[in-house]
């Protein structure tokens, strides 16, 4: 009874799971745009309502990228249902082999 009484208090929100399914669908929709464009995007992260990406190749230093990004914020609040904020992230220098 202990169980279920705590499951109810729940909220209704997606699982963790569901929330990083939704957002790697939506990043794998916009995908071929970006890399038609010598670009990309990665998932880093998911924090409560932050995702955190990562914008690589061309997108780095595109003049476009805010509002790619505005573009996938909106799709991920629509597909979520709830309001998320995309937060791009510069990541660790690779190193050189």
């Amino acid at each position: 009874m202990l169980a279920e009484s705590e499951r109810l208090k729940q909220p209704p929100a997606a699982e963790p799971s569901d929330r990083e399914r939704i957002v790697r669908a939506v990043l794998d929709e916009v995908r071929p745009n970006l890399k038609r464009d010598g670009g990309d995007c990665e998932l880093i992260e998911i924090d409560g309502n932050k995702v955190m990406v990562k914008l690589t190749g061309a997108c780095v230093f595109c003049k476009l990228a805010s509002a790619t990004l505005e573009g996938i914020q909106a799709r991920l609040i629509e597909r979520l249902g709830e309001f998320v904020r995309l937060i791009p992230v510069a990541g660790a220098a690779k190193p050189r082999h």
